[in-house]
């Protein structure tokens, strides 16, 4: 074992081999007996095709460059496809990226668009298809911008005709709904196609605060009549619905205080456990019916598992395997259920189980380890205590190198990651981001601070009204305690943090002293534009729930605002910002950038034109992790060969 300072261990994980694994398989589905999904490309300009798993077990990418199956409904997206059999071969809908228009595609054909675009505003914007080839029809969601501006929008149910005549003809296009809410999903169709369920709420409710299920009779010609809602409320969240084989109606509800299932209005299996999350994407499946009456689930508290519950016994039975952590996209066809998967020493996978054998294995998007498995990080699962007492969760990797170890004596520099939303959690799974800093000695802490999902709407709510106080305070008793403990170096802390987390990130460099440094990454920084349009609609009105009523407390929108303290801000701090973000644009980081002129922080400011909310090219990734690391590597005075030194500005 070689003895060397931390954060100058030599390290096989380079940033442009965390780059190419970055992203996961996404809305996997049955086209017939055949499994497809969506997934990442990342060095083909971030786009996201579509994969064909054939009967033989061949992955094929149906789609080729430029093709990029992904919608920007919400501007967080949602399922952007859907697909089945027709005269013995594959019938498939999507929404490609560039132009946002629904297209028809089947195998050895061109793609043919079926709806028109729009001169107005951003257009219009698909979601959630459901094919009804006996309709000739494709129900999805419709997002239609009426103006320029971002919440000069309306959202409906709407059938668009399969023969392409609604190509150039928006008047072509069938509405389904009332527009009585702000936000829709997709609709879900009963068995015998009589009935419709889906989910409805308006500002400034999100999702997981208060939503309505509403449920319509389908008449003949395919109008929905008599839509009553059912479940939800003010503060009930229900984030999807479905039906049974034999036509009962299936939900998640948090009216518990956890989101957990009900069937026709009763509690299935009645837990402090979630059996739901934040729909932050449309199309978010939690739970899906199987033929037999048992439904798939994803349940547990923090990281989900994937399970088998039967409603009769309440019992849930898990699938057996090496995942700890399932996403929100699960799909099933009779008694095969096809789910995505991960854990601490994979990435995520296509799994599909057998729920008449109780077998589970990988059929698709295989993890094969980028490097030998021994640089990994060895993942704590962990509870801290914070101010008043309260639970704190999160998940701590140590340094960690099969062949290095730091000075006797001497503690690791810590890295606290605070993850968006905020309202979401932090993955329990092999993140090769973590494992650029752990490999080389640079410890790294994520944190579930109040707010997150996972443990229960309390733990949820507690973020209600105190963003900017609980967020920064849970990160920094972590930090601290991590360094009480003697685990980590106080003197040598950072934090970091994308859009939410970015927030969460400025937010500590400028109101404590716990951290030297801090990378912010497309954040929120100015909650005196952010919420009255320089942001999207969906989060246009989150901060009244999360800083409270603008018309009652207008003074906390500047008092929490990190522009607003930017004359405290003391610590050397990297910012990078995509110049196409249309949910935290350029000019809150130039906003910031301007109150700190003349101040003499060390800091830089990298941009990256093509990129939005989100880095998904390689060379972006690559550009930032390596900034980041240097960033680091200056302030804690270690040496990194062969990594581009950062400029510092100031």
């Amino acid at each position: 074992m070689q003895t060397l300072a931390y954060g100058e261990w030599p390290s096989p994980v380079d940033a442009a081999t965390a780059a190419a694994h970055d992203g996961s398989p996404e809305f996997a589905g049955f086209v017939g007996d055949e499994v497809w999904w969506t997934e990442p490309r990342p060095a083909e300009a971030a786009r996201r095709t579509l994969v064909r798993r054939h009967a033989d077990g061949t992955e094929e990418s149906v789609l080729p460059a430029p093709w990029n199956v992904r919608t920007r409904v919400i501007e967080y997206g949602g399922r952007p496809w859907a697909g089945t059999v027709r005269d013995g071969g594959p019938l498939v809908v999507f929404v490609n990226f560039a132009d946002q228009r629904l297209y028809r595609y089947g195998p050895g054909g061109e793609p043919r668009p079926l709806t028109p675009l729009s001169p107005v505003g951003q257009g219009l914007r698909w979601a959630e298809p459901v094919l009804l080839p006996e309709r000739g029809e494709v129900w999805c969601v419709l997002e239609e911008f009426t103006g320029n501006g971002p919440s000069d929008v309306r959202r409906v149910l709407a059938a668009v005709p399969l023969d392409g005549s609604a190509a150039d003809d928006r008047a072509a296009v069938r509405e389904l709904s009332d527009g009585r809410h702000r936000f829709v999903t997709g609709p879900r169709l009963s068995p015998d196609g009589l009935r419709a369920a889906w989910i409805g709420w308006d500002h400034p409710r999100m999702p997981w605060d208060g939503t309505e299920l509403l449920v319509a009779d389908v008449s003949a010609d395919g109008t929905l009549r008599d839509a009553r809602t059912v479940a939800g409320g003010p503060e009930e969240s229900v984030p999807q619905a479905d039906w049974t084989h034999d036509g009962r109606l299936l939900y998640a509800s948090d009216r518990s205080g956890w989101w957990n299932l009900y069937r026709d209005g009763e509690p299935l299996c009645p837990r402090e456990e979630e059996f739901g999350g934040p729909l932050w994407k449309l199309g978010h499946r939690w739970f899906a019916p199987l033929d037999g009456g048992l439904v798939a689930v994803l349940h547990g508290r923090g990281a989900p598992a994937l399970g088998v519950l039967d409603p009769e016994t309440g019992e849930v039975v898990d699938a057996a395997g090496p995942w700890t952590e399932f996403t929100p996209t699960l799909a099933a066809l009779g008694e095969r259920v096809v789910a995505v998967g991960a854990g601490p020493r994979s990435g995520h996978e296509v799994v599909e189980l057998d729920t008449r054998t109780g077998r589970a294995r990988v059929i698709g998007a295989r993890h094969e380890d980028a490097v030998d498995p021994a640089y990994y990080p060895e993942p704590q699962v962990r509870t801290f205590t914070g101010p008043g007492g309260r639970e704190i969760h999160a998940q701590v990797y140590p340094p960690h190198h099969p062949g290095c170890e730091g000075p006797a004596g001497e503690r690791p520099p810590y890295v606290i990651w605070a993850h968006g939303g905020p309202t979401g959690r932090v993955p329990l799974v092999l993140d090769l981001e973590i494992a650029y800093f752990t490999s080389r000695g640079i410890g790294v802490a994520e944190v579930n601070y109040g707010g997150s999902t996972g443990y229960g709407r309390e733990y949820r709510n507690r973020l209600r009204g105190e963003w900017g106080v609980v967020d920064v305070e849970d990160c920094a008793a972590v930090a601290l305690a991590l360094a009480d403990e003697g685990t980590a170096d106080r003197e040598r802390l950072a934090v970091r943090g994308g859009s939410a987390g970015g927030w969460t990130t400025a937010a500590s460099l400028t109101t404590t002293d716990v951290y030297a440094c801090g990378t912010i990454i497309y954040p929120v920084l100015d909650l005196a534009g952010w919420g009255t349009g320089e942001t999207h609609d969906f989060e246009s009105q989150y901060l009244e729930i999360l800083i409270g009523p603008r018309a009652e407390v207008p003074g906390k929108y500047a008092e929490r605002s990190p522009v607003t303290h930017a004359d405290r801000l003391t610590a050397p701090f990297l910012l990078l910002q995509g110049l196409d973000d249309p949910i935290c644009p350029p000019v809150q980081c130039e906003r910031f950038l301007a109150r700190l002129a003349g101040r003499s922080v060390p800091h830089a400011y990298i941009t990256f034109e093509g990129e939005g909310h989100g880095f998904r090219r390689a060379e972006t990734m690559v550009r930032a992790l390596e900034a980041e690391l240097s960033l680091y590597a200056q302030v804690f005075g270690m040496k990194t060969p062969g990594v581009p030194t950062l400029e510092l500005d100031g």
